[in-house]
């Protein structure tokens, strides 16, 4: 890594991630194509398929020996190797973006030795830029107002356990099967009361988008963030931007403190001066024997 200019490399994602929100801002959801992938949830636009070849013809103009793994080209069995890779999720997002709904964003992580290097996220509709680099710190950015370090609070809360938590989790696209019928039962007893066995959480939270709720989570703004499912070019930046925030990412099922970056189940956890370990512990007891598996 020593011989990257990181900071540059982050420069020209920033660039890259504004002019991809242009094209995003520009797209009318009603009258593009789209086709699906798993299933009718599965979402994949034209404008996907359209902002995935901006920024991968711009990074790789401007960083030709860097390689290059995104959503829309990726094919089954591909791995990320050792060598310094882009990591790209044009719009993570889709579904609300084909509603409508501004809770979206362009996620671009740069990946070396498989572990995030740098992160940039940004949401077109709010004007919401996240970006960090490793050993850098990280950062919310609006146009014209001042870079503020995250996480936002100057003096973050506690981690006072899942009773005292705002969780962020997502449905995902798989509605049947094992994996649905263990999220839909963590789901249940994260909110149900203590009394009946649950966690009583304060709330769930969905944001539609892994990047923007791994986001949050390092803001400050949520306490935690599960997710199975998913894959590495939903995670990659945010995981980044997370840790530069204090925050630390495990795995989503029981007992791995440091998954791959391709592991698919994740546990997203708010820096904190203490209570990390112990909510984490907290939450992988709501899963118990269970596993999410997402083999493929």
């Amino acid at each position: 890594m020593a011989d990257l200019d990181l900071n540059r490399i982050r420069d020209v994602m920033v660039s890259v991630a504004y002019d991809a929100g242009v094209v995003i801002l520009n797209s009318n959801p009603a009258s593009i194509g789209t086709d699906t992938k798993l299933n009718s949830v599965d979402i994949v636009t034209e404008a996907d398929k359209k902002v995935e070849e901006l920024v991968s013809t711009r990074l790789r103009e401007s960083f030709p020996d860097i390689s290059f793994m995104g959503e829309e080209t990726y094919k089954p069995g591909m791995r990320i190797g050792l060598e310094p890779t882009f990591v790209v999720d044009p719009i993570d997002g889709t579904t609300n973006f084909v509603h409508s709904f501004p809770s979206a964003c362009i996620s671009l992580g740069l990946a070396v030795n498989r572990r995030p290097a740098i992160g940039v996220i940004y949401n077109p509709w709010q004007d919401l830029l996240y970006t960090a680099i490793k050993g850098q710190g990280a950062f919310l950015t609006r146009r014209n107002i001042a870079p503020q370090r995250l996480p936002l609070a100057e003096s973050p809360r506690p981690l006072e356990g899942l009773g005292n938590a705002l969780v962020a989790v997502e449905w995902g696209s798989t509605r049947d099967g094992p994996n649905f019928d263990i999220k839909v039962d963590v789901f249940r007893r994260l909110a149900a009361t203590r009394e009946t066995g649950g966690s009583m959480v304060h709330s769930l939270r969905s944001l539609g988008s892994a990047a923007l709720n791994i986001a949050s989570v390092a803001a400050g703004q949520m306490d935690l963030y599960w997710e199975g499912g998913c894959w590495m070019w939903d995670v990659c930046a945010g995981w980044c931007i997370l840790e530069e925030a204090g925050g630390r990412m495990v795995n989503g099922n029981p007992g791995d403190w440091d998954p791959e970056l391709e592991a698919r189940v994740y546990l997203a956890v708010r820096g904190a001066p203490s209570g990390q370990k112990e909510i984490v512990e907290e939450f992988w007891n709501v899963l118990g024997d269970n596993k999410l598996d997402y083999t493929v």
